[in-house]
Parts: structure tokens; C-alpha cells; sequence
């Protein structure tokens, strides 16, 4: 009975798991931003490739 009380009051592993869940959720939010990014350069490329083709008669 000690044992379950003794592992209750233990919190040495709590702050692993806050760091682990920090660090998810900043991989989250950089995922996002990158995404939204990568998506706004594909639109730019395309257009810029658009312009380069109309630029040559093409």
C-alpha cells in the first residue's frame, strides 16, 4: 500500500510529460505556419512562372 502512495506524491515524471506536451504543440504550430507559408510560395512561383511564360509568346 505504501507503493501506490509513495508513486501518488511522485511528480518527477510529471514535468517529462509537460515538456513533452509543450513541445507537441509547438511542433503543431510550426507545421501550421509552415504550411500556410509554403502555400502562399507555390501561388507566388506560379505566378511568376505565369508572367515568365507570356513574357516569351509561350
Amino acid at each position: 500500500m505504501t507503493f501506490f502512495k509513495n508513486m501518488l506524491r511522485d511528480e518527477a515524471g510529471a514535468t517529462a510529460i509537460e515538456y513533452g506536451l509543450i513541445a507537441a504543440l509547438i511542433a503543431v504550430a510550426a507545421i501550421t505556419a509552415l504550411q500556410s507559408v509554403g502555400n502562399e510560395l507555390n501561388t507566388t512561383f506560379d505566378t511568376v512562372s505565369t508572367s515568365l511564360e507570356t513574357a516569351n509568346g509561350g
